[in-house]
């Protein structure tokens, strides 16, 4: 004997794609109320949407130009040559930053951008010294902050200078100062090439080190 469905199994299965049915049509309800709503802000605000568009662009197109300008503004560049007793340094740095002899016979000189500061404690987009003391001497200062965890230290040589092998530091030397330093031997002293300045790293390593030289 075959069993009839009874009138509640059917409406059941009756119910279950009414309900699918009503998912999707108030789906596509809410999509077209919002298709509709967000037609209409553009609509009544076209020309606010384009004039902030083009204001935006603007900007950023002003803020290229101005940085392309002062990109070329460093070139060419200008040159600076040590005396020979402390291995006749050369280095070439941008034209629109001025040098300054901190100490002649430390051989201490310091470059900025527009002006330098004499202060011991001001950065310095680059600053080059010859110490008189020997490379192991020097390099034990940074051994500390290497340990810590505060510098990274890796085998270093000039371009230009590619037998003398001495180290890169780069990370925080001082409290609240990160620097890029490299240390070199020159004979019986040691060659400290720094930049303190951390918006100035581009230009110490695409621009300075490139090009800067001495005598071994």
């Amino acid at each position: 004997m075959k069993r009839k469905l009874g009138e509640q199994g059917a409406l059941n299965i009756l119910l279950i794609p009414l309900i699918i049915s009503s998912v999707c049509f108030f789906g596509v309800l809410g999509f077209a109320a919002w298709a509709f709503y967000e037609r209409n802000d553009y609509k009544n605000n076209v020309d606010q949407k384009i004039e902030a568009a083009v204001e935006v662009a603007n900007e950023k197109l002003a803020t290229e130009k101005d940085n392309e300008f002062l990109e070329r503004e460093k070139f060419p560049l200008s040159e600076y040559q040590g005396p020979a007793q402390f291995g006749g340094i050369k280095v070439s740095y941008p034209k629109t930053w001025s040098s300054y002899i901190l100490n002649e016979e430390n051989a201490e000189y310091i470059f900025n951008p527009k002006f330098v500061s004499a202060a011991n404690d001001s950065p310095h987009a680059l600053k080059i010294t010859v110490e008189g003391m020997s490379y192991d001497e020097s390099i034990t200062k940074y051994e500390g902050q290497v340990r810590d965890g505060l510098l990274k230290a890796v085998a270093y040589s000039l371009p230009k200078v590619p037998g003398v092998v001495g180290v890169k530091f780069d990370g925080q030397v001082e409290e609240g100062r990160v620097e890029s330093v490299i240390v070199l031997p020159l004979r019986d002293k040691t060659i400290t090439i720094a930049s303190q300045a951390s918006d100035r790293f581009k230009d110490f390593n695409n621009i300075i080190l490139p090009d800067l030289t001495f005598s071994p």
